[in-house]
């Protein structure tokens, strides 16, 4: 047999199960046509050896044998190529389709832009970010959420760094599409083709909005909590002041001085409010001269109602804004508005004036209600105080008809004689009023105060003849009080049916114009008659003695004596009575009957001067 032949038939088969091989690996319809060539040209030089007629012009045959061999060789090659290829395409695009399934569900916003900055492609958490879609952000650009809260400059320092091919990072405060401010962390990067050719750009933007928001409110309680340590001692300063002041005038001024010594505050003043026009005159003042402050009171008095008579009526600290023209620029200040306030009675108001438009603001306003009611409290002390120990006195004497007045209501309704003997103040500051009665039984008394609404409370004590003496609690409402609050206190009073008269001692440095005005638009029906300024008649202590002495017995004066210095008023008692009459030397009931005599004497010297119709005990 020819060995070309053979060769050429060998080469075929081989050609035909290499084909048969990769067609089962790899399914390619290439592989099935090239197999059945090849069977084909088998077959062809299977029967060619049959017939015999092989010969040298099988020798193109065995090249096209070879070739096909190596055809097959190389087509496996490249289909194990692209295979490959094919493989890691997919692999790309799973990896691609995986990125982009991450970016649509990231929860920060991504968005890509082209070199301009026109947004090509926006995942769907933008909408949490911004509050637009992706659809209505795609061919928009990013500034379509930016806030005022960056200049310019910022954005232009910004767009240079990317172009230069930089990554930028940093904190953005936008405006979210409702127009909410939102703050975003966002890293925005180039993506370049070569080394300086920017295609497109990459943002991520993660929502810190909520972070800023606690970073805020943590930095204003700070805030807050720093201005409130400052502020109260700064009232700590202020009461120490106070406390150490003797007079409206110290009060007033120390008060004033003290909130301009701190640099919140630019001005600070008190001032009253007239009774019939509510006009403010200023009292005390600091920070400012007399002439700015006519024009600061003007402004607070444009409104109605106006901040002063505000916060007086409420007793609540006001916040209103002061605007002045020191040339011809306007200037605005925040005044705080407190009430001076001790009780009912007014002292007027304390004005305390910042530039600061948010200390003014966030300042509780309960601390300057306090305030005002320890400054009030503290006039009213050194009223109190001016009245009782001044040289001098203002003797104030009224004429009363129909006052709204507990004793003076008493005396209408039962049309008799009701006059104040004395004044009590227990611990718990109750005032109780010691009243004698002349003209109505006891039962009578008993039984209208049962039904009035104005005495909480009322107890017979004694009666002389026709005269009745009570005491009695009243709802705080009686001119008594009224008076009191002001640093006054009642010389005498006595009305008989529907008339009677007031007499009311003040310290003369008191401002008596205005406690005279307030008591007449409390009460209506009160008239001033009398006004008298004069020295007071002040009892030394040694005068008081020698008066009381004179009046004991000897064995009075031993009897209060030996009971004194053998500790009989001690508790508990180191000598019983009956220890100290045999001391004495007399019998317990007489010890009893001088020591009696011998405190009612000294009662009688304490009370005189109050209780001038002293009934006797029955």
């Amino acid at each position: 047999m020819n060995p070309i032949l053979l060769v050429s038939i060998a080469l075929r088969l081989l050609g035909v199960g290499y084909s048969l091989l990769l067609l089962s690996r790899s399914n390619d319809r290439r592989f099935g046509f090239l197999t059945l060539m090849l069977s084909f040209m088998a077959l062809r030089q299977l029967l060619t050896v049959q017939t015999g007629r092989a010969g040298l012009e099988e020798l193109p045959g065995l090249v096209v044998s070879v070739l096909a061999v190596v055809t097959v060789y190389y087509l496996s090659k490249y289909v194990d190529e692209e295979t490959t290829i094919t493989r890691e395409l997919q692999q790309a695009n799973d990896r691609l389709r995986r990125f982009q399934k991450a970016i649509e569900h990231a929860g920060h916003a991504i968005f890509f832009t082209d070199p301009d900055g026109t947004i090509e492609y926006a995942n769907p958490a933008v909408e949490s970010v911004t509050g637009y879609t992706p659809d209505e952000v795609i061919g928009e650009n990013p500034r379509i959420w930016q806030s005022d809260e960056h200049d310019e400059e910022f954005y232009e320092e910004l767009w240079t760094q990317i172009a230069s091919g930089e990554v930028w990072d940093g904190e953005l405060t936008n405006q979210r599409k409702s127009g909410e401010r939102c703050w975003a962390d966002t890293t925005i990067a180039p993506i370049t083709e070569g080394e300086d050719t920017v295609e497109h750009y990459v943002a991520v933007e993660r929502d810190i909005t909520d972070r800023k928001q606690r970073e805020v409110r943590i930095a204003e309680q700070n805030e807050r909590l720093e201005l409130l340590n400052t502020t109260n001692e700064l009232l700590r300063d202020v009461n120490r002041e106070i406390f150490s002041a003797a007079t409206r005038e110290e009060i007033e001024h120390a008060v004033c001085e003290q909130f301009v010594g701190d640099d919140r505050f630019t001005a600070a003043w008190i001032g009253d409010r007239g009774v019939v026009d509510e006009a403010i005159s200023p009292r005390a003042w600091a920070g400012t001269d007399k002439t700015t402050l006519t024009d600061h009171i003007e402004s607070l008095c444009e409104t109605s109602p106006t901040p002063v008579n505000e916060a007086l009526e409420t007793e609540a600290a006001v916040v209103a804004p002061v605007i002045h023209q020191p040339e011809t620029t306007a200037v605005e200040t925040h005044a705080i508005v407190v009430p001076l306030v001790y009780h009912d009675a007014e002292y007027g108001v304390l004005v305390i004036e910042t530039a600061d438009a948010e200390t003014a603001e966030l300042l509780p306003a309960q601390l300057f209600v306090e305030l005002g009611q320890t400054v009030a409290d503290a006039i009213n002390a050194a009223e109190q105080k001016q009245t009782l120990t001044s040289d001098t006195i203002t003797e104030l004497t009224f004429q009363l008809t129909e006052i709204a007045d507990p004793l003076a209501t008493l005396a209408a309704q039962l049309d008799c004689t009701v006059e104040l003997e004395y004044i009590a103040v227990g611990t718990d500051g109750q005032r109780r009023q010691y009243i004698s009665v002349t003209g109505a039984t006891p039962e009578a008394v008993s039984e209208y105060v049962s039904e009035a609404t104005h005495i909480d409370a009322i107890q017979h004590v004694c009666t002389n003849d026709d005269c009745h003496l009570f005491w009695l609690v009243d709802d705080g409402a009686a001119i008594v009080a009224t008076l009191a609050q002001y640093g006054g206190r009642i010389e005498s009073l006595s009305i008989t049916g529907t008339s009677g008269q007031l007499v009311a001692q003040l310290a003369s440095s008191n401002d008596i114009r205005s406690v005279v005005d307030a008591l007449q638009s409390a009460y209506s029906g009160l008239t001033l008659v009398a006004k008298i300024e004069r020295e007071r008649n002040i009892q030394t202590e040694a005068e008081f003695r020698t008066q009381l002495e004179a009046t004991l017995t000897d064995r009075q004066r031993e009897a209060a004596q030996t009971a004194y210095f053998a500790g009989y008023f001690e508790w508990p008692r180191t000598h019983s009575g009956e220890e100290v009459a045999e001391m004495m030397d007399i019998t317990q009931t007489t010890f009893t009957q001088h020591l009696r005599a011998a405190e009612n004497k000294l009662f009688e010297r304490l009370f005189s001067e109050t209780m001038t119709n002293k009934p006797e005990m029955r």
